[in-house]
């Protein structure tokens, strides 16, 4: 009886460890990273599977996470909403790190306050301080007075912020310090800000949980998740002066205004673009990969489904909430993928 126990116990361990091993074969590459482009990125990964069969896994960790791990060689691509810093790409231990934007998207301002059915109307000024405990009340006379004949109420505003490492929060840090001369003195832009308030939660889904479940919070999510949890969002005031809100059309109208040098390496801000319709807290996304990489089948397998993305996978874009990249980019990032390479060796070139 106890060999019996014992050689059923064997063979489920080796059925176990068979089972661990097939599902680690069953995924072609990995990558980790932001969790901003994550509602799309899940529909390509599922799209591209169903008609190729290459499976590719995602950990939506946040931007922090997809560059340490990238830099640490655990993952076959990185992803950030935020671009590495020359100091980060110093670090990589594989080498050289090409960015490759993706799509562009919407970081928007999302709150919770009920018997309020007309979307906000709040400039970067004002949203700076609220960010920053300076304005604590909802009928502050700031608010209340770009929000003219809607009833605000005496209720504590509760600040929900990331408490990991974001692209996110790069964006809306970007994003504030170039419209808040003391945002950018005292708390500045980065991946993790020293908040002076309020609560923390972990990725897009935290902040939009949070949100959602207390009256008077306030937070900043990708437009996506505001939608797919049926949060309200301010129209934020852009660099003309308008109230705007956070459309493909208008992140679309800052991208328009973007002026890439000749030879850039697309870690490029588009936040508070000019123009009248342009939404102010827009940026770009970006996959992360080593212009080098250490295997050949899965650098062919990473390059050919980037180029699937920007041939295929952009149409899906506006079903999402993102805002496709324009036409001429796309072809430059095309081109950009020839100088992919293995021990020297290109893997990139287009078929």
């Amino acid at each position: 009886m106890i060999k019996t126990v014992r050689s059923i116990a064997v063979a489920l361990s080796a059925t176990a460890l068979l089972s661990g091993l097939a599902l680690a074969q069953s995924v072609d590459l990995t990558g980790a990273g932001a969790t901003f482009p994550y509602p799309i990125y899940s529909k390509w990964f599922a799209d591209y599977a169903q008609q190729t069969g290459v499976k590719i896994n995602y950990q939506s960790i946040g931007s922090g996470g997809g560059i340490r791990q990238l830099s640490e060689e655990t993952v076959d691509f990185g992803a950030a909403d935020s671009p590495m810093s020359d100091d980060e790409l110093a670090k990589a231990k594989g080498g050289r790190v090409l960015h490759f934007p993706t799509v562009m998207g919407a970081v928007v301002v999302t709150y919770n306050l009920p018997g309020v059915t007309r979307p906000l109307n709040l400039s970067g000024d004002l949203i700076a301080d609220i960010f920053s405990g300076k304005t604590t009340k909802w009928n502050d006379a700031r608010i209340v007075a770009q929000n003219r004949g809607v009833a605000l109420p005496n209720s504590d505003i509760l600040v929900v912020h990331r408490s990991d490492g974001s692209g996110t929060t790069y964006i809306f840090s970007d994003y504030l310090s170039t419209v808040s001369q003391a945002w950018s003195q005292s708390l500045g832009k980065g991946k993790e800000i020293k908040w002076p308030v309020g609560l923390g939660g972990k990725g897009n889904e935290g902040v939009a949980g949070q949100v959602k479940q207390m009256p008077g919070a306030i937070g900043y999510v990708e437009l996506a998740y505001a939608k797919q949890n049926n949060l309200a969002y301010a129209n934020i005031r852009n660099a003309a002066g308008r109230f705007v809100s956070p459309t493909i059309a208008s992140v679309t109208a800052a991208a328009a205004g973007m002026k890439l040098p000749k030879n850039t390496d697309y870690r490029v801000s588009i936040v508070n673009a000019p123009g009248k319709d342009s939404y102010p807290i827009s940026s770009m996304t970006w996959i992360l990969a080593y212009q080098n990489q250490p295997d050949r089948a899965k650098g062919e397998k990473l390059v050919a489904f980037l180029r699937w993305a920007y041939k295929n996978g952009e149409k899906s874009a506006e079903s999402l909430d993102y805002a496709p990249l324009p036409p001429s980019i796309v072809a430059q990032l095309q081109s950009r993928l020839n100088t992919m390479t293995v021990a020297g060796s290109q893997v990139g070139a287009a078929r």
